[in-house]
Formats: structure tokens, C-alpha cells, sequence
């Protein structure tokens, strides 16, 4: 429970700090301390799906900005590889042309296009965004019974769109906050739904994980 507590503690302040980029990869790079062994323990996903997301996000974003420069700013989310497309697109053109490119990625598994057809957000726009997502965030760290790091939460103007790896009585609690949370007007679910079953032999393999002692192999 101490554990579990000063991991959603540690997870806040990284969330308030607004350097979610550079917070990634100071988890993934302490990966042999307490902190790296919390977030991926407390993530559904297996650290091997972990590094695939983190890639089909980092080579769709290149590509696409390379690709379409000014005419459209595109946000890439990838989780379970399942990628979500949020942002403007000058055209339906580029918005078709962006879902294509990733559709053709080896390692997605499906594609949500919400795109919307217009001009790019102002950075005035885009930081009420991360504002929204903050808020979402923190209360769903702090909701019991609710695997907060196993979901990804997108804002984009009063639209959120939320991922992850939960059973349906979680599933509804997430939508519940994210749709009482105000300035947001609708809520988009793209979950993949686990049995009660499933979701306790994931925590058995997590607590197993975190037994394990964070030193190099001896040869």
C-alpha cells in the first residue's frame, strides 16, 4: 500500500511539473530503481508493448510533421497499439493521408482518426488542453480501484478521449470523472475491456515483478 501511494504521489508531481515528455523518459531511463519499477508495474501493458507504443509514436510524429510541415499539427497517442490521431488537418486529404500512413505501421493494430478539418490550434489552445488533461489526471490518481497508469487521457478543446486496459466497472468510473470534470463536453472511450479474471492475474504478474530485486544479472 506505501508503495502503491508514493507511486500516484510521484505520479502527480510529474503531472503538475508539465513535463510529461521529459518525464517519460526519466522513467524509462531509472528503470533499475524504485521509480522505473513502479511505472511499469503499475502499467497493464508489458514493458515490450510499453517501447513498441513509445515507438509507433515517436516515427508517426516525425513522419507526419516531415510530411505535412504547417498544413496540419498532428498529435500522436499509442496505446496497446492502438493509435489515436488528435490535432488539425488543413484538409480531408492530409486527415485521410495521416490515418493511411499509420494504418500501414507494422505494429498498429487500429487507428482512430479525430482529426478535425481547419486551422492549427494556437499554443494559447493547446495549453488549455494540457490544462484539462491535468485535471482529469489528478482525480483519477487519487480514485481508488482505478489503474490511473494504465490509461492514456487526450484533450483536444472540450473533447477528451481516453485509452487504456480496464475491466468495465473501471472503464465507467474513468468516463464518469472525465464527463463531470468541467469544460469538457463529450468524452471518447477507445478501452480495452479485461475480464475481473484477467485484471487479477495481471496484478499477480506486477506484484511478482516488484519481488524481483532491481540489480544487474551476475555472470
Amino acid at each position: 500500500m506505501r508503495i502503491q501511494t508514493i507511486g500516484k504521489y510521484f505520479a502527480l508531481v510529474l503531472m503538475l511539473s508539465q513535463i510529461s515528455a521529459c518525464a517519460v523518459v526519466a522513467v524509462g531511463a531509472a528503470s533499475t530503481g524504485v521509480v522505473g519499477g513502479i511505472a511499469i508495474m503499475a502499467d497493464r501493458r508489458p514493458p515490450a508493448v510499453q517501447a513498441i507504443d513509445k515507438g509507433i509514436e515517436l516515427e508517426a510524429s516525425n513522419a507526419l510533421a516531415k510530411r505535412f510541415g504547417d498544413d496540419a499539427h498532428i498529435n500522436v497517442t499509442s496505446f496497446n497499439q492502438k493509435v489515436l490521431l488528435t490535432g488539425e488537418a488543413k484538409d480531408l486529404d492530409i486527415k485521410s493521408q495521416a490515418e493511411a500512413y499509420v494504418k500501414a505501421m507494422k505494429n498498429a493494430r487500429s487507428v482512430f482518426n479525430e482529426l478535425v478539418i481547419g486551422p492549427n490550434s494556437t499554443y494559447t489552445a493547446r495549453a488549455n488542453d494540457s490544462y484539462l488533461e491535468s485535471k482529469i489526471k489528478t482525480q483519477m490518481i487519487f480514485t481508488d480501484k482505478l489503474p490511473s497508469n494504465s490509461m492514456a487521457i487526450v484533450a483536444e478543446g472540450t473533447s477528451v478521449y481516453l485509452m487504456g486496459i480496464l475491466t468495465q466497472n473501471e472503464a465507467d468510473i474513468a468516463k464518469k470523472i472525465a464527463s463531470n470534470t468541467n469544460g469538457v463536453k463529450d468524452v471518447f472511450a477507445y478501452f480495452d475491456i479485461i475480464s475481473e479474471a484477467e485484471k487479477a492475474r495481471l496484478e499477480k504478474q506486477g506484484k511478482a515483478d516488484e519481488s524481483q530485486p532491481n540489480l544487474p544479472p551476475k555472470y
